[in-house]
């Protein structure tokens, strides 16, 4: 087979991918079938004794991947062209483009090495702990961008992945390679075999493929909604985030948001979650009771008897000393202190909480390996800067309310993390509020993927999600991934339910990302076989 034909192959391969990725409507199984002409062209070129195999494999996995990347978070561009044009958001752009496809392309080119010295078997366990590996260092280096990992893909039909709350995501990527690898050795034995032997792995494939999808299905329909109910209102103010910082005063934001509450708001009302970034006035944490708009804010809680507020807030600490990585020096006021994108929940009392967001976009909102740069951090903080970007906290923490109702509250990006909420989740949330500002994408897919994401998290967890999103989509989402409800893009609205508080803990919560931590640990393991028959047996 020529070049041509297996670059046809890996393009293919990406259609496929791409064609199965939310917001795909019902083409979610393509998932499962999808890397299939990828291992056609590998086979392809292992056949042929040319020379520089390695090279052709990791150009035709390159191909695959950086295509089916690209074409599925295009939208990445928008947010960086719409401040620094294009001849910076092209450049910039193939960072995130490129990087999580080398990875993946990483992965296969393993798998192919790995191949010269063990049997098959033992080289495809090899490709699926190699990916899985990978996908799991997009989810916890500081370069952080696990939008791509394969279990997401099940976001696009959520009725097939309802076993994600033993599993996870990662559940779902194991299940996607190794039907995948099934599939492929199937179209082989149907085209070299004869008699019913040539069936056989085609029948193993198909219960791969089924028993799951039967699982998912039953768990589904019997599913039961737990818990407790609550009133909560979720708010979408439809504030352009290109004005909302600079054209648009704090209070007249502040106004839009309490009309739109107060025009659904019920005396039975408990919460009502308003977007990240809400509040865009930089208010001091310790001397947050004599903010002006905090006042504003308590003043309308006080129409509420029972009502508690989480909110979106650009939020400062002071320290006395540079206290953190991040902490920042004020030249004009002598002081120091970090900023942070915070979740503050307010209530008719005294009391106030603050959550920092942790998952911070890398190169947005964070400097990636901020300890290893930290030797520049005079040069940064000449430029008003800090190497660390943002403040975040460490660990994951639970609002509560003074009825005794625990909140996870979730910013934006950390959506992804499933391990991150369920340990939320463990200390008591009840509930998941996600808050968000997805209009610096504009109308793309991005704003849809994030939304459909966040359905994971409810089948993962057992809990009901309230997701409020400056400019869409704000939604309610049930026990099973189920949006009950949901706004429409770039609308001012907002929206009332009664949701479900449940205390169930799921084994998923209980076990968190343990698939990628293991397949993690025979990566390693199988990795060393490779240097070790090269060179040490040799």
């Amino acid at each position: 087979m020529k070049s041509k034909q297996t670059y046809l192959l890996a393009l293919l391969s990406a259609f496929l991918l791409w064609l199965a990725w939310p917001p795909m409507p019902f083409t979610t199984p393509l998932l499962l079938i999808g890397l299939v002409p990828l291992f056609i062209a590998f086979d392809a070129i292992a056949g042929n004794n040319a020379k520089k195999q390695g090279k052709r494999i990791f150009l035709t996995a390159g191909l695959t991947f950086l295509v089916w990347n690209t074409a599925s978070i295009y939208w990445v561009y928008n947010a960086i062209s719409a401040y620094n044009g294009w001849a910076v958001a092209v450049p910039v752009s193939l960072i995130p483009y490129g990087l999580g496809a080398l990875l993946m392309t990483f992965a296969f080119w393993l798998y192919y090495r790995l191949g010269k010295y063990v049997n098959k078997k033992i080289a495809y366990l090899g490709l699926i702990a190699f990916y899985i590996t990978l996908e799991y260092l997009q989810q916890t280096w500081d370069l952080a961008f696990p939008w791509m990992t394969l279990g997401n893909g099940l976001a696009g039909m959520h009725q097939l992945a309802q076993w994600y709350d033993h599993t996870g995501i990662y559940g779902g990527s194991l299940w996607i390679l190794v039907s995948n690898i099934l599939a492929f050795e199937a179209y082989k034995k149907l085209k070299s075999q004869t008699g019913y032997l040539r069936f056989r792995t085609l029948a193993i494939w198909a219960l791969v493929v089924i028993i799951p999808i039967g699982i998912s299905l039953t768990k589904y329909f019997k599913a039961e909604q737990k818990g407790t109910p609550s009133n909560v209102v979720v708010v979408q103010p439809n504030i352009d985030p290109y004005q909302k910082l600079e054209n648009i005063p704090p209070a007249e934001q502040i106004r839009i948001l309490t009309h739109l509450s107060d025009s659904i708001g019920q005396p039975n009302t408990e919460y009502f979650i308003w977007p990240e970034t809400a509040i865009p006035n930089y208010a001091d944490e310790d001397r947050i009771r004599s903010n002006t708009d905090f006042i504003s804010l308590q003043s309308f809680l006080s129409k509420y008897k029972n009502g508690t507020l989480i909110t979106g807030i650009e939020s400062i600490k002071i320290y006395q000393d540079k206290k953190t990585i991040t902490t920042k020096f004020d030249n004009q006021s002598g002081i120091y202190f970090d900023n942070f994108n915070t979740a503050m929940q307010v209530e008719n009392s005294a009391n106030v909480q603050f959550y920092h967001k942790s998952k911070l976009v890398p190169g947005v909102e964070k400097m990636p390996f901020p300890k290893v740069f930290s030797f520049l951090d005079g040069v940064f903080a000449q430029l008003g800067g800090t190497v660390g970007g943002w403040g975040w906290q460490d660990k994951p923490s639970v609002l509560y309310a003074q009825s005794g109702i625990g909140v996870a509250p979730v910013v934006c990006y950390e959506s992804l993390w499933g391990d991150w909420i369920g340990e939320q989740v463990k200390d008591g949330a009840q509930f998941i509020a996600i808050i968000t500002n997805d209009g610096w994408w504009g109308n793309t897919t991005g704003k849809d993927q994030h939304m459909m994401y966040a359905k994971l998290r409810a089948i993962e967890t057992h809990r009901d999600i309230a997701r409020s999103a400056n400019t869409g989509i704000s939604c309610f989402i049930n026990q099973r991934g189920d949006v009950t409800q949901s706004t429409k893009w770039w609308t001012r609205t907002a929206l009332k339910a009664n949701i479900n508080l449940n205390d169930e803990i799921t084994f998923y919560v209980k076990s968190g990302d343990v698939i990628a931590k293991i397949f993690s640990v025979l990566a390693i393991i199988l990795a060393l076989i490779i240097p070790y028959r090269k060179w040490v047996k040799k």
